[in-house]
């Protein structure tokens, strides 16, 4: 199932040296989603007459020189809460399955000014609501590297579709680690930007107060490339002699085994080319996942009341189960939440003022098994979602920008992947500090 994933770089220079036109990428890309799909199930929707559309307008104008720019003609697929103008838009869910909106989200809008061909929407765990992409209505989207394991959520389908090859970069939304986590099961890079960086217009929500949007794409560059075309990038710092990297004491001892080695490994190629290190502490995690989940279970029950009301038996299970349990939460619960987290985010901000980025672990675990209930780690017996969010849920509440990267595991297994994070509003730093990292790592796996 797996094919190489092509860069934006290659595919746009195809373009512009006349090798290959936008129409026959984007129907390429139309063939292999449809080819995919009945396995790994990363679409709801295959929107081909709408890319062929865009896809020839933008031939159309590379042949009178009117190129808009380096995403001109790139086929890309967004997550299914996205809403997109005359395409279904149905947050995975059968409450929407019908759904057609009248307006595009805006980083849509920004995606169509570039000249970029929509290709699809993708599935995801219901309305983002899961950290596995399990879903009864629109199918459970699987790995790419093992169709017997999960692809992660709930951005599950974007991920599987850029490592399967199918477009170089997707869309995504992420409450808690749901870029993060998918993009670390599939081997692809991923990113959360620093709270309200890139525009949530026209997103259905999950939880207002920790939503983020965030792209998938195979490389560091890649994301890079489109992050700048869907929000505005501050200038970066300036660099010092060296990356100062902070460390959490012990994160590594809650990990697999290929993970726990490859973390390492990556911290050697990092020592190597000159970072330092230096060890911090986060506030306790079983707390700040408790403060997490009251806000949002507070918040979706809030946007979702009306659909539970009026059509409560065609949402999930799950999903379901989590607004019950929502409805029956205090306001003094969740204003002492939201409290809680100015308190993070002052704290993570001083922490963070003599460090350039922060490096975790990206995933504790490496795919698991489609069906899997929970993961023994360290000894402890953990639920899955739980598990697989424990490195990413913490940096929702701080808003501070992240970013996963694939690294060679020393086993060779299932993709592996670390996770950097800046303090907020450092994301062009971050982005300089992560091709750094990409660049030694590849470097020392030469």
């Amino acid at each position: 199932m797996m094919a190489k994933s092509r860069s934006i770089k290659t595919i746009a220079g195809a373009l512009e040296g006349g090798s290959r036109s936008a129409v026959e990428i984007v129907a390429d890309c139309i063939a292999a989603a449809e080819r995919t799909n009945p396995s790994l199930r990363s679409f709801i929707t295959v929107a081909a007459d709408h890319a062929l559309a865009q896809a020839g307008k933008a031939d159309a104008r590379r042949r009178v020189g009117r190129v808009l720019g380096p995403l001109d003609g790139i086929p890309y697929a967004a997550k299914d809460m996205f809403e997109t103008r005359g395409i279904r838009t149905t947050g995975g869910s059968r409450v929407l399955e019908n759904n057609v909106p009248n307006r595009s989200a805006a980083a849509i809008c920004m995606l169509d000014a570039a000249g970029a061909a929509l290709i699809g929407k993708t599935n995801l765990h219901e309305f983002a609501y899961g950290a596995t992409g399990e879903n009864r209505w629109a199918g459970t989207v699987v790995n790419p590297h093992d169709e017997t394991r999960l692809a992660g959520g709930s951005s599950s389908g974007s991920a599987a579709a850029v490592a399967a090859g199918v477009v170089p970069f997707a869309l995504g939304t992420d409450t808690g680690g749901s870029v993060r986590v998918p993009a670390a099961l599939c081997g692809v890079a991923g990113y959360k930007p620093s709270y309200g960086l890139i525009s949530l217009d026209g997103v259905i929500p999950y939880c207002w107060s920790l939503d983020h949007a965030g792209v998938l794409a195979p490389s560091v560059e890649d994301l890079e490339l489109v992050v700048r075309h869907i929000a505005m990038l501050p200038p970066p710092t300036i660099p010092g002699a060296s990356l100062r990297v902070a460390l959490v004491k012990g994160c590594e001892h809650k990990c697999e085994a290929a993970v726990r080695d490859a973390f390492l490994a990556t911290k050697e190629h990092m020592r190597r080319s000159g970072a330092t290190f230096g060890a911090i502490e986060l506030p306790d995690q079983l707390e700040a996942r408790a403060v997490s989940l009251t806000i949002q279970l507070a918040e979706t029950v809030a946007y979702h009341a009306p659909n539970l009301a009026s059509a409560g038996n065609r949402f999930g299970a799950d999903l379901r189960g989590a607004m019950v349990l929502g409805q029956l939460l205090s306001a003094e619960k969740y204003i002492q939440c939201k409290r809680m987290m100015g308190t993070y985010r002052r704290a993570f901000a001083q922490t963070m003022q003599t460090f350039d980025v922060l490096l975790t672990p990206a995933c504790p675990i490496t795919a698991p098994q489609v069906g899997t209930v929970e993961v023994d780690i360290a000894g402890q017996t953990i639920p899955i979602g739980d598990a697989l969010t424990l490195f990413t849920s913490f940096f929702n509440l701080v808003g501070a920008p992240a970013l996963v990267l694939p690294v060679a595991s020393p086993i060779r297994g299932l993709p592996v992947a670390v996770q950097i994070v800046g303090a907020a509003g450092s994301d062009a730093q971050l982005f300089e500090s992560a091709l750094m990292i990409e660049n030694v790592c590849r470097k020392s796996e030469a």
